[in-house]
């Protein structure tokens, strides 16, 4: 059975930086798309960030751009989210997720595999 387990997640200071990781497990993505979504109190899921999976294509939200960085090891069948810079709208459970369908989406209906989410708090 497919599973995706997210970890990194903490407290930490406006300012700051913390490194999420995702590993999948019971199969291997082939040439599956790897995203990032949150998910603050009372809101949307939204999209933060997704990689191909070669890793030569990414794409972010607006809000993250030049503060967060997605990666993949594909040996690993890990995904990464260096987030730098942290602010306390950042704060939100996030979740890693692999789609089957490109090109790159920020939709999470097109993704099909979703971790349990880890919580990113933020403070100022």
């Amino acid at each position: 059975q497919e599973q995706l387990v997210e970890s990194g997640g903490g407290l930490v200071q406006a300012g700051g930086s913390l490194r999420l990781s995702c590993t999948a497990s019971g199969r291997t993505f082939t040439n599956y798309i790897m995203g990032w979504f949150r998910q603050a109190p009372g809101k949307e899921r939204d999209f933060v960030a997704a990689i191909n999976w070669s890793g030569s294509s990414t794409r972010y939200a607006d809000s993250v751009k030049g503060r967060f960085t997605i990666s993949r090891d594909n040996a690993k069948n890990t995904v990464l989210l260096q987030m730098n810079t942290l602010k306390p709208d950042d704060t939100a459970v996030y979740y890693c997720a692999v789609s089957a369908r490109g090109p790159l989406s920020n939709s999470p209906r097109l993704y099909d595999y979703w971790g349990q989410g880890t919580q990113v708090t933020v403070s100022s």
